[in-house]
């Protein structure tokens, strides 16, 4: 398993588009800070497939558990869509539970906003302390260069944007905001 996403799979999976076809999979790069006896940083990404559970389910399964226990964890998520109303329920869990547990969670675009309950999800992640902000270009730049793995003995690739990215991006964050407020 590598550590880094391929450049293919983010291209295809983390474009911010409406209607993603055929994108039915969550990729999760995450970076984990851990104040506590030893300050620590972690960062690593996750699919669906791979857990044999959503990415969310499979952070919180496989990823947290291994972290100091006690300690203040500032966690930031970078995920092509935003969480399943099942996974926003077990965000809300772990949130409530784990006062030392600070999520915030940059989307690259909002899976399935226009359902009633889709839209309680997400405010109810709000609500337990979730940061929910949707990925502005430079955020997908930070993922290329942080998770994609670039090819052997290339040069590292620039990012560069799709065509329509600052129109999407607008586009879900006035989405985002209308569901929030």
């Amino acid at each position: 398993l590598s550590s880094l996403i391929w450049t293919i799979f983010f291209k295809f999976q983390f474009r911010n588009v409406e209607y993603s076809s055929g994108r039915n999979k969550t990729f999760l790069c995450y970076v984990v800070e851990t104040q506590g006896k030893e300050s620590a940083t972690c960062r690593g990404y996750l699919e669906d497939e791979h857990a044999a559970a959503h990415a969310e389910m499979a952070f919180f399964n496989t990823i947290l558990p291994t972290c100091q226990a006690g300690a203040r964890h500032d966690v930031t998520w970078y995920v092509s869509s935003s969480p399943c109303v099942t996974c926003a329920e077990r965000i809300c869990e772990a949130l409530r539970k784990d006062k030392g547990l600070r999520l915030t969670i940059m989307v690259g675009r909002l899976f399935m906003w226009e359902e009633p309950e889709m839209q309680a999800a997400l405010r109810s992640m709000k609500e337990a302390g979730c940061k929910l902000r949707i990925m502005k270009p430079q955020d997908f730049e930070y993922v290329w260069k942080n998770f994609v793995e670039q090819e052997e003995g290339e040069e590292a690739k620039s990012f560069v944007p799709w065509e329509d990215i600052q129109e999407n991006f607008q586009y879900y964050e006035e989405k985002l905001a209308e569901i929030l407020h």
